[in-house]
C-alpha cells in the first residue's frame, strides 16, 4: 500500500483528526465503501439472527474464501469469482430442503470440504506465483479495507446499495415470513421465493463483507451486530436501524485505529463489535435477573 502523506499522531482533537485521516485517499475510500458494506451487512445481518441462519452465512464465508481463489487460479477477478460462487452457494443452500437439522448437516460436510479445497488453492496460488503475489490469498482470508482501489470502492459501494434497496424492498413480506412462517404462508406469501432471494443477498453481502474483514470473521460483521441489537431492542424495525448504524460504528471505529496503530483494520472490527456484544449481554442479563 503506498501512502501519500505521512500518518500523524492521535490527538484529542476529533475534527483535525478526521481531516487528517480524509486527506489521504486510501482512507477515503475504505470510509466510504466500508459505510456501504457495513450497512448492508448489519441489515441482512439481522434476518440471518431473526431466521437463525447464522450457521448459513458462516458457510458462505468458506465459499467466499474458495472461490476467490479458485478464480485467481484460473485467472479471473477476485471480486467477480467472490461474488459468484457465494451467490452460487446461496443458491444451492436454498434448494436443499429438507428439515433443519438434515440441511444444516449438509450444509457442514460439503461446506468443510470446500474450505479444505480453499486452503489446496492457497497453496496452489502461492507455490505458482511470487511471494508478493501470494499476499492477495491472506487478504481474501482476512480482508483488506486499507488497501482499496478507487475502482474496487466504487464497485464495494454499489453492490452495498444494491444489497440494501433489495432488502428494503421484500423488507416486509420477509419479517412477517421469519417471525411465524406458517401463517405468513397460509397467507399468500411465497414463504420460498422470499427465503430463497435473501439467501441470495445474504450471498452478496458476504462477498461484500469479505473485503472488509475477510472471508474467516464475515461471520461477525454480519452477525455481531445483529445480536447487540436484538439485545437493546425486541421491535423489528428499530433493530434493523440499530443493526445497521451499530455495524457501521463498529466499521469506521475499526479503521481509525487501524489508521493510528500498526494492526489490521478487521481485528479492530471485530474486537470492538464483541465487547459490545459482551456488554450488552451482560447488562440485559443483570437487567432482567438483577445482581
Amino acid at each position: 500500500m503506498i501512502v501519500d502523506l505521512a500518518i500523524p499522531s492521535f490527538n484529542p482533537n476529533l475534527v483535525q483528526d478526521a481531516g487528517d485521516m480524509l486527506q489521504h485517499d486510501f482512507m477515503r475510500y475504505a470510509i466510504i465503501a466500508g459505510a456501504f458494506i457495513a450497512i448492508a451487512a448489519g441489515l441482512i445481518g439481522y434476518f440471518v439472527v431473526l431466521r437463525n441462519q447464522v450457521f448459513t452465512s458462516d458457510a458462505l464465508g468458506h465459499v467466499a474464501f474458495t472461490g476467490g481463489l479458485g478464480g485467481l487460479l484460473l485467472g479471473l477477478p477476485l471480486i467477480g469469482s467472490v461474488f459468484l460462487s457465494t451467490v452460487g452457494g446461496a443458491l444451492a443452500v436454498g434448494s436443499l430442503g429438507g428439515r433443519a437439522r438434515g440441511r444444516d448437516v449438509a450444509i457442514g460436510t460439503v461446506f468443510a470440504w470446500v474450505l479444505g479445497l480453499g486452503v489446496l488453492f492457497l497453496s496452489l496460488y502461492t507455490t505458482s506465483r511470487s511471494a508478493a503475489t501470494g499476499i492477495v490469498g491472506v487478504s481474501v482470508l482476512f480482508g483488506s479495507m486499507l488497501s482499496l482501489q478507487k475502482s474496487q470502492a466504487v464497485i464495494a459501494s454499489v453492490g452495498g446499495l444494491a444489497v440494501c434497496l433489495a432488502l428494503l424492498g421484500i423488507c416486509r413480506p420477509l419479517l412477517f415470513a421469519s417471525l411465524d412462517p406458517d401463517v405468513a404462508a397460509s397467507r399468500g406469501v411465497p414463504t420460498r421465493v422470499l427465503g430463497l432471494a435473501f439467501l441470495v443477498l445474504v450471498g452478496a453481502t458476504v462477498a461484500e463483507a469479505v473485503q472488509a474483514v475477510g472471508a474467516l470473521l464475515v461471520f461477525a460483521l454480519m452477525v455481531t451486530p445483529a445480536a447487540v441489537a436484538q439485545n437493546l431492542t425486541s421491535r423489528p424495525y428499530l433493530g434493523l436501524a440499530l443493526s445497521a448504524g451499530l455495524a457501521l460504528a463498529f466499521v469506521w471505529a475499526g479503521l481509525t485505529l487501524a489508521f493510528y496503530l500498526p494492526y489490521p483494520a478487521s481485528f479492530f472490527i471485530t474486537a470492538i463489535a464483541f465487547a459490545a456484544y459482551v456488554v450488552t449481554t451482560a447488562a440485559t442479563r443483570l437487567a432482567r435477573y438483577g445482581p
